[in-house]
């Protein structure tokens, strides 16, 4: 979306009249859900994707048409095989396409590009709320729509705390950030974390790992990957978040330092239910070694993680899973 709505401002001063595409349902296995959006114009694609294919190059098409037309319209794509309006395409589901014409001169367009954008850098939460009709579009604080409406949520992604400012997190870091996590680096060396060695971190923070909690509040939506500079930090800083609620946590380590790690947490008065819930040794099983390497597999574990709690929470995931 930030993509998109950075597209469209620049386009609307340009004087160019767009589309903007967005999926508002989906049934069966498709390339991209509910939510997907792409910004289409005179040329043809500007920004985003809704899947690629026969679907994307039909909303392409019909795109440019609604552009001469200056109109709006809903359109229903069929990907299902040996059907009257099949596409051709493998998934075998469906997909419903809202095409929003937006005039280059809209002021109401305008303005709230300029506050989706503005929300999306400041990781407010929002909604953006798309009328079916054609009609003006809002920005809200929390969805409140109708059968006439749909509503997106902004996606201003999860925090992600690393404990540690080493080679593991200076790889680890920008990848998370690539796949939509907010992330925060914690140390207690000032050299190491720095905006300087994380550009790509929404914050650095310097501070005791012995009193953590006294400087970074962590809540159930975030994701911990704990990877110090040594054992008893990482103890320290396991011990504190443990206490609390997380959606995930992850300690870097071999089993036996697990091992010896989770009997201190025990003598520690740390519950059965909290030490199991610790991902470690962290990290999806690829044999990885090199820092790289080790940031792949913790990303990999953690986008899972977060797509099984969406499920969860009700959320539609885009796109046909890959396993």
């Amino acid at each position: 979306m930030n993509g998109i709505f950075t597209t469209l401002l620049y386009e609307m001063e340009k004087h160019h009249d767009t589309v903007l595409c967005t999926i508002i349902a989906d049934s069966g296995s498709t390339p991209r859900g509910k939510g997907a959006q792409m910004l289409v114009g005179e040329t043809g694609l500007l920004s985003g994707t809704i899947g690629g294919g026969a679907v994307e190059g039909g909303a392409i098409a019909l795109g440019q048409t609604l552009l001469r037309e200056r109109r709006s319209a809903v359109h229903e794509y069929k990907l299902r095989h040996n059907d009257g309006e099949d596409i051709g395409m493998v998934c075998g589901g469906d997909v419903t396409v809202h095409l929003q014409f937006i005039a280059a001169g809209d002021p109401v367009w305008k303005e709230l590009a300029g506050s989706v954008l503005h929300r999306i850098a400041l990781r407010q939460p929002g909604a953006l709320v798309l009328a079916l009709d054609g009609g003006a579009p809002a920005l809200q604080d929390a969805p409140e729509t109708d059968s006439a409406h749909i509503a997106l949520p902004l996606p201003i992604g999860e925090r992600a705390i690393l404990f540690g400012a080493g080679h593991c997190s200076l790889a680890l870091c920008p990848l998370l950030t690539t796949v939509g996590f907010r992330v925060t680096v914690v140390d207690d060396r000032p050299e190491l974390v720095t905006k300087e060695r994380f550009p790509t971190a929404d914050a650095v923070i310097c501070c005791d790992l012995e009193r953590v909690t006294e400087t970074v509040s962590i809540g159930e939506e975030d994701y911990v990957v704990v990877m110090t500079n040594g054992h008893s930090h990482d103890f320290a800083v396991q011990e504190q978040v443990l206490r609390g609620k997380y959606a995930y946590i992850g300690v870097i380590g071999s089993r036996a330092k697990t091992a010896s790690v989770n009997a201190r947490l025990r003598e520690a008065g740390i519950s059965e239910a909290a030490i199991a819930s610790v991902h470690t040794p962290i990290g999806t099983a690829i044999k990885a070694v090199t820092p790289e390497e080790i940031a792949v597999s913790i990303a990999g574990e953690m986008i899972c993680v977060r797509a099984t709690r969406r499920e969860k929470a009700g959320v539609v995931l885009h796109g046909c899973p890959m396993h």
